[in-house]
């Protein structure tokens, strides 16, 4: 039993758990926002829905998206944004990409 003037210690995970919350880029802010579009880096949208503008970045999350909000409307499948743009797609590489979650910046 702790005392009141004896400060809790913190377990190691609760610190990595920390340090990564931290260092870790979760695709928010300006940061995130080239990858939230898609159009520089290769980023994770990939494909628009053609009634509201909205992206995805799958065709499945997009039909997804399609059932929901526009129910009334018959499902097309949309053009690939990388593909419309005249961007090429983006290389796989075994090198993790900076900026996208998980990424090996600590």
């Amino acid at each position: 039993m702790t005392g009141k003037a004896k400060p809790k210690k913190h377990t190691a995970k609760e610190l990595q758990a920390k340090a990564d919350a931290a260092l870790t880029n979760r695709g928010g802010g300006k940061a995130g926002l080239a990858d939230r579009t898609g159009k520089e880096k290769g980023g994770h949208a990939k494909y628009e829905c053609p009634h509201c503008k909205i992206t995805a970045p799958d065709l499945k999350t997009m039909q997804i998206h399609h059932e929901s909000k526009h129910p009334k409307l018959p499902y097309e499948e949309p053009k690939n944004l990388h593909e419309a743009l005249g961007a090429a797609a983006p290389e796989s590489s075994s090198k993790p990409k900076p900026g996208i979650r998980g990424s090996l910046k600590k």
